[in-house]
C-alpha cells in the first residue's frame, strides 16, 4: 500500500497529463486516433538499408525534431531517444496545465525508462570513428563533441529534468521491455513516500538501426514477414511469428492526488498499484505457468485494493511471439480466475510494433485514454485466432465499453514482468 506521510493519510499519485510520440504521426491525440481505429504503423524499415537482414519491418515514428519545436542546438545534443522525451515532456506538461514556474523545483522528479538508450547515435558514431569497422583503436578526433551524452542513458533523464525544471529525484530506469512501466511505476513510488509531488515519467526508445535489427535476427524474435509489413504483427494469431520492432515515447505528469485536486487539475487516472517480478529462470525464455507474472498482478491488484472482477479492460504485452502470447494467457487465467474469460484483452503492438523500453509507457496512454472514452483499442490482424489461446483479445475493431478499472502488463527480456493497475474512480483524499 502507499506509504503514509505525516498525518494526512496516503499519499495516491495520479496522472494529469499524456505526451506520446508513436509510429505514424507524433501526438498523444493522432496516436489514440491511430489505434482506436485498428490502424497499422508497422512499414519496411526507412532508416537503413536493411536488405541484408532476415527481418525489414518496423513501425517508424513520422518525427521531424524542428516541426516539434527542437531548436538546431538541442537537435545536435540530443539522440533521437532523448529527443521524443523532450517533446513528450512538453506535450505531457501543456496538457497538464503546468509550467515550470508552477511547481517547487525540489519537489519536483523525472523518471524516464529505457532499454537501449541512444543506440542510433552510438552505431552511427562507431561507424565513423572505427572507419566502418576497419580500426580497432578508433580514432576519437572524428567523434562528435556530444558523444558522452549519447553514451550515458542519465542524459535523457537529465534533458527531461532541464525542459521540466526538476531538480529533486531523477534517474534513468533500465530493465528491459518492462522499462517503460518501471518508471511510471517508480514515480507512484515517490510520490507515495512523500519524496516529491509531481513526477515527469515515462518510457522513451529509438531502436531501429542495424545492431538492434541484428541481434534481434540472430535470435528469431521479430517477425520476417516483410512481404506483409503492415500485417506483420499479430498479437494472439494463430499464424504469429514474432514481434515487430518499434520506436517511440510517452511520458507522463504523475501529481499527488491532494495537490492536483486543489489546483482543479483533470485526473486521467489514479496509479493504484504496481508490482514488478523476475522469473529468475533464463534470458529470453518464460516458463509455460507464468508464475512471475501472475504474482506481479496478484500484488498489483493487492495494492489498489480491487478483485479480478473490478478489472475492466487488460492492455497485455501481447508482443506476438509464440512463447510470450501463451505465457500472460496462462498467468491471466491465474491471477483473474474465471473473470479472465469475460474480461475484453487486446495489444497496440499489433498497430505501433514493439518500442522496447518506451511501450509500457506507451501502453499506459492507451489505457487512460480508453477510459477516457470508453473505447478499447482493438488487436489488429487477429484474422485465425490460437485455439491454445482462448480469451476474450478484441479482434480488428475497437470495442465500447465504459471501464473504470485496467490492468497493464509488460514481459522483458532477463525475466522482468510487471503489472499496473490504472482506476479513474479516484474521489477525494483517502
Amino acid at each position: 500500500m502507499p506509504a503514509r506521510h505525516g498525518s494526512g493519510g496516503p499519499r495516491r499519485a495520479v496522472i494529469t497529463g499524456i505526451g506520446v510520440v508513436a509510429p505514424g504521426k507524433p501526438g498523444r491525440e493522432p496516436f489514440w486516433d491511430m489505434v482506436s481505429g485498428g490502424r497499422t504503423a508497422t512499414r519496411p524499415v526507412s532508416f537503413f538499408d536493411a536488405s541484408q537482414f532476415r527481418s525489414r519491418i518496423a513501425a517508424e515514428c513520422d518525427f521531424d525534431p524542428e516541426a516539434a519545436g527542437l531548436g538546431p542546438q538541442q537537435v545536435r545534443r540530443m539522440d533521437r531517444v532523448a529527443q521524443f522525451a523532450v517533446v513528450c515532456t512538453r506535450e505531457a506538461l501543456a496538457d497538464a496545465g503546468l509550467a515550470p514556474s508552477d511547481v517547487d523545483p525540489y519537489r519536483t522528479g523525472v523518471s524516464i525508462g529505457s532499454a537501449v538508450g541512444a543506440t542510433m547515435s552510438l552505431e552511427r558514431e562507431y561507424v565513423v570513428v572505427s572507419d566502418g569497422g576497419k580500426k580497432w583503436e578508433v580514432d576519437a578526433d572524428y567523434a562528435v563533441p556530444h558523444l558522452f551524452d549519447q553514451f550515458v542513458p542519465s542524459s535523457m533523464a537529465k534533458e527531461v529534468a532541464w525542459e521540466a525544471g526538476a531538480e529533486g529525484s531523477v534517474q534513468v530506469i533500465s530493465t528491459g521491455c518492462t522499462s517503460g512501466l518501471d518508471s511510471v511505476g517508480h514515480a507512484r513510488d515517490l510520490i507515495a513516500e512523500g519524496s516529491a509531488d509531481v513526477v515527469l515519467a515515462g518510457g522513451s526508445d529509438a531502436p531501429i538501426s542495424p545492431i538492434t535489427v541484428a541481434c534481434f535476427d540472430a535470435i528469431k524474435a521479430t517477425s520476417p514477414r516483410n512481404d506483409e509489413a503492415a500485417t506483420a504483427s499479430r498479437p494472439f494469431d494463430n499464424t504469429r511469428n514474432g514481434f515487430v520492432l518499434g520506436e517511440g515515447a510517452a511520458v507522463f505528469v504523475v501529481e499527488e492526488l491532494g495537490r492536483a485536486l486543489a489546483r482543479g487539475a483533470r485526473i486521467y487516472g489514479e496509479i493504484a498499484g504496481f508490482a514488478t517480478r523476475c522469473n529468475a529462470y533464463h534470458m529470453t525464455g518464460l516458463r509455460a505457468d507464468g508464475v512471475e507474472m501472475t504474482e506481479a498482478i496478484r500484488q498489483a491488484m493487492g495494492q489498489a485494493r480491487v478483485t479480478p472482477e473490478a478489472i475492466g479492460y487488460v492492455n497485455a504485452h501481447g508482443s506476438g511471439t509464440k512463447q510470450n502470447d501463451r505465457h500472460e494467457t496462462q498467468a491471466f487465467k491465474n491471477s483473474l480466475g474465471e473473470h479472465a474469460y469475460r474480461v475484453p484483452v487486446s495489444s497496440i503492438k499489433s498497430m505501433v510494433g514493439h518500442s522496447l523500453g518506451a511501450i509500457g509507457s506507451i501502453e499506459i496512454a492507451a489505457s487512460l485514454l480508453a477510459m477516457r472514452d470508453g473505447l478499447l483499442p482493438p488487436t489488429a490482424n487477429l484474422n485465425e485466432p490460437d485455439p491454445e489461446l482462448d480469451l476474450d483479445y478484441i479482434p480488428l475493431v475497437a470495442r465500447e465499453a465504459a471501464v473504470d478499472t485496467v490492468l497493464t502488463v509488460g514481459s522483458g527480456f532477463g525475466g522482468f514482468q510487471s503489472a499496473m493497475v490504472l482506476t479513474s474512480n479516484v474521489g477525494g483524499p483517502a
